[in-house]
């Protein structure tokens, strides 16, 4: 099988990405935080180093003004832009999808060297509202290069921006997302699919045997945490991150050992 990627978010300091390159991380995930602040000369930095490291690096822009976007994709020029709208606007009607597509579209336009990643809204387990996540990858999937699942929360009232611990995306909530949902979306998806939503050290071997992504990413879970057990943003714990490495890598082993017919990019084993 292709080797599984390893992902890792919130890297927002470039000596703290190349010691995550040195301890395996294949993707490095750095966040630009709000328009106000889009040019920041650190992070730039950031993802300079990762480069020169020899891994790839990611960007998530936190606002969709698309001639901003242009602009940052400009001046950071990472390997790959990640978009993580959390899209609940398709719920009721796929065709709120159409400006996403859109902007994809002029994104490989005006930067055919840089790829897109898109993440993937997928409620949590059990989860009272459902969510159309397969029909929107499929409509989606022509523009985009990679697939990342990322939890919805439902806190028992709907599916909502508000309820998002960023409103208006998806992503850092330390929870799973319906593994189920998500081997489904692996099994259908044409391109790469990376598996997130409160991936740790202790369920990423479970999580690739079940769902048989491309990759894993991690983010909450493999933050530091300060006396009160509460996950530092920001701040990553390279034990945690190595732990999880190494879960990635027996699952891949253990994976190899059963050959498959299957010759998506996400089960290529």
């Amino acid at each position: 099988m292709s080797r599984l990627i390893v992902q890792i978010y919130e890297v927002q300091d470039p000596r703290e990405a190349e010691g995550l390159v040195k301890l395996g991380v294949d993707h490095i995930g750095s966040v630009v935080l709000s328009n106000e602040t889009w040019k920041d000369p650190v992070l730039e930095e950031t993802v300079r180093q990762v480069q020169a490291a020899g891994a790839v690096s990611s960007l998530i822009p936190l606002y969709g003004d698309p001639d901003l976007i242009f602009r940052t994709v400009d001046y950071y020029r990472p390997d790959i832009l990640h978009f993580c709208d959390d899209l609940i606007g398709s719920i009721r009607d796929l065709n709120a999808l159409d400006p996403f597509v859109s902007l994809q579209e002029q994104l490989r336009t005006r930067f055919p060297n840089v790829r897109i990643m898109r993440s993937i809204p997928i409620p949590e387990s059990g989860a009272a509202t459902e969510y159309p996540t397969l029909e929107v990858a499929r409509a989606l999937e022509p523009v985009t290069d990679f697939f990342l699942t990322d939890t919805l929360v439902d806190n028992g009232n709907g599916l909502s921006q508000e309820e998002q611990p960023v409103a208006g995306f998806v992503g850092i909530t330390g929870l799973p997302c319906s593994w189920d949902i998500a081997a489904k979306l692996t099994a259908q998806s044409r391109i790469p699919v990376i598996l997130a939503g409160g991936i740790s050290p202790d369920n990423a071997y479970d999580a690739v045997m079940n769902t048989r992504p491309a990759g894993i990413d991690s983010c909450t879970q493999t933050n530091a945490v300060d006396p009160s057990g509460k996950p530092i943003r920001f701040r990553k714990d390279p034990d945690k991150v190595r732990h999880m490495i190494a879960e990635v890598r027996r699952a891949e082993r253990d994976l190899n050992q059963y050959p498959s017919d299957d010759v998506s990019p996400n089960r290529r084993l």
